[in-house]
């Protein structure tokens, strides 16, 4: 079987899922405006445990195989271990909590908020590490290496040094050359540069050498997007992720489609069927095999259903089994 969904699925929109760290990619986490994380072993097609914030939860992390970081609306950062079925507040911030990243080459946990700041927090006790002030709402955060993006409101997208924490100076900020709101930012696994998405069905390939002959090299296409009877529907795209073996990457859209690229080659490997609802988050497995995909309605078509397709109300979580024909570089 190439694909199944996973059953207890989230009950309201869900925002993030993630695969397990370690090399036997067996557990996945989920959060949900449902106010949930859940865990779910993929192997065995079950749903393990849940634990709840006040509030939606924005998005999630592991850190390890069995302690996992999340927030939301409720402003809290949260720890669990799931093995010993017990939470832990880190700290909150002002504001909702709209990014979760851990860094594993740090050992820290990264927040990004809509109160326009980023923190950093030990991963072991609830401490702040530091804090650095952004001129807007945090959207979108990711990082690779020692180098951090963050993408804000009003297009701007600002790369920090995790190394100098505590600066209150990016090492460069720069605008998106994307003309709408900025949805996802994903770090190539070779730490040369970053995909970025907006909600204009385009997705932009950017690179963090400031040299004018690698600056060459970037570019942007459209994406996501369909004809009917002669208009052009454009979608957001939300959600990108990496295959870290072959550098390709996934892009999931509120047209319910994911497509698998090679930036590299500037080409597109492939386009899996169209799914119940759009694309909120995708993961690949640390090995590069499987793929989650999370398929929830993101309110594109407004309050009124009547407009949208006729499931679009489920919240479905599939395990794609991705073969080297849709994730290999031509």
């Amino acid at each position: 079987m190439t694909e199944h969904h996973l059953l207890n699925s989230p009950t309201d929109g869900i925002t993030a899922v993630h695969f397990s760290p370690n090399n036997q990619s067996q557990f996945l986490i989920a959060s949900s405006w449902d106010c949930g994380v859940r865990l779910y072993d993929v192997n065995q097609h079950t749903f393990r445990q849940m634990y709840k914030h006040a509030g939606p939860v924005l998005d999630c992390c592991f850190a390890d195989s069995s302690r996992t970081f999340s927030g939301g609306l409720d402003r809290i950062l949260k720890t669990y271990d799931f093995n010993a079925q017990k939470e832990t507040i880190m700290g909150h911030h002002d504001n909702a909590i709209r990014s979760v990243h851990y860094s594993p080459e740090f050992n820290f946990v990264i927040t990004g908020s809509w109160d326009s700041t980023v923190k950093f927090w030990d991963s072991r006790a609830p401490n702040c590490l530091g804090s650095c002030s952004l001129p807007d709402k945090i959207y979108t955060l990711d990082s690779v290496g020692e180098i951090l993006v963050v993408g804000t409101a009003q297009r701007k997208i600002s790369i920090w040094d995790l190394r100098k924490i505590n600066s209150q100076s990016p090492l460069e900020n720069r605008e998106s050359n994307l003309k709408y709101q900025t949805r996802c930012i994903r770090c190539f696994p070779n730490k040369q540069g970053y995909v970025l998405s907006s909600i204009e069905g385009r997705v932009a390939v950017e690179f963090f050498d400031p040299n004018p002959e690698v600056q060459k090299k970037k570019y942007a296409f459209k994406c996501h997007r369909s004809k009917d009877n002669g208009i052009e529907n454009i979608f957001p795209v939300n959600a990108i992720a990496f295959h870290k073996q072959y550098g390709t990457f996934a892009t999931g859209g509120s047209d319910a489609y994911v497509n698998m690229w090679d930036g590299a080659n500037k080409k597109r490997l492939c386009q899996f069927h169209q799914y119940p609802a759009g694309i909120t988050s995708l993961a690949f497995s640390s090995e590069g095999n499987m793929l989650a995909i999370a398929s929830s309605y993101n309110y594109e078509y407004g309050a009124d259903l009547q407009l949208a397709p006729s499931d679009v109300s489920k919240n479905i979580i599939f395990i794609r089994r991705v073969s080297d024909l849709e994730t290999k570089p031509k």
